[in-house]
């Protein structure tokens, strides 16, 4: 397994996309500083340039440094629910995120993932990896590795072996950039 997660954070750290399993679905990404290799994402997934994607971090320090300061209330949202299938629209700093990954807003979706060989790839990446489900636009989400699409399969660098979590379901995502919140889509936490 240790092998396995090790050729992951090499192929990342190349500029590679991997496809990966999360707690909610599998995703797929690339390192959030690589302008190449999330271009190569949006093509290979077939994504509106305009349509930003979430981004999966390993720690509340690691999503600080990309967001503009949060209030309390989404604090507490956040000690609550992450690490877990809870996506959160925040303010980010431009500067640090990549116009494509705001699909060129001024916001961007991020997370903790509840599973630990995603965690682990990410921490070791040492940047936020990009997390959308591992799926051409429009396709089912693949909760199960027989979900994966292998032409989607045959355009990536390496596919991480693994289980996901036990939601059945995308994440819960809740815009907190806007007063009050909206729930953009109901998913795997209830709020």
């Amino acid at each position: 397994m240790k092998s396995d997660i090790d050729k992951a954070i090499r192929v990342l750290n190349k500029g590679g996309i991997v496809i990966f399993p999360t707690d909610t679905a599998f995703g797929i990404g690339c390192r959030m500083d690589n302008k190449k290799a999330i271009r190569r994402l949006f093509r290979i997934r077939r994504r509106p340039k305009d349509k930003a994607v979430p981004v999966l971090v390993s720690s509340f320090k690691m999503a600080k440094e990309y967001l503009e300061p949060t209030d309390s209330d989404v604090r507490s949202i956040m000690k609550k629910h992450w690490p877990g299938g809870l996506t959160l629209i925040l303010r980010c700093i431009r500067e640090r995120v990549p116009s494509l990954v705001r699909g060129g807003k001024e916001t961007i979706g991020v997370r903790i993932p509840n599973h630990k060989k995603t965690l682990k790839l990410i921490r070791a990446v040492g940047v936020p990896i990009l997390g959308p489900s591992a799926n051409f636009q429009g396709e089912k989400t693949p909760f199960r590795f027989e979900d994966l699409n292998p032409d989607l399969i045959s355009q990536v660098d390496l596919l991480l072996s693994g289980n996901t979590g036990s939601y059945k379901k995308p994440s819960t995502i809740i815009d907190c950039s806007v007063k009050p919140w909206k729930i953009l889509r109901k998913g795997a936490v209830e709020i």
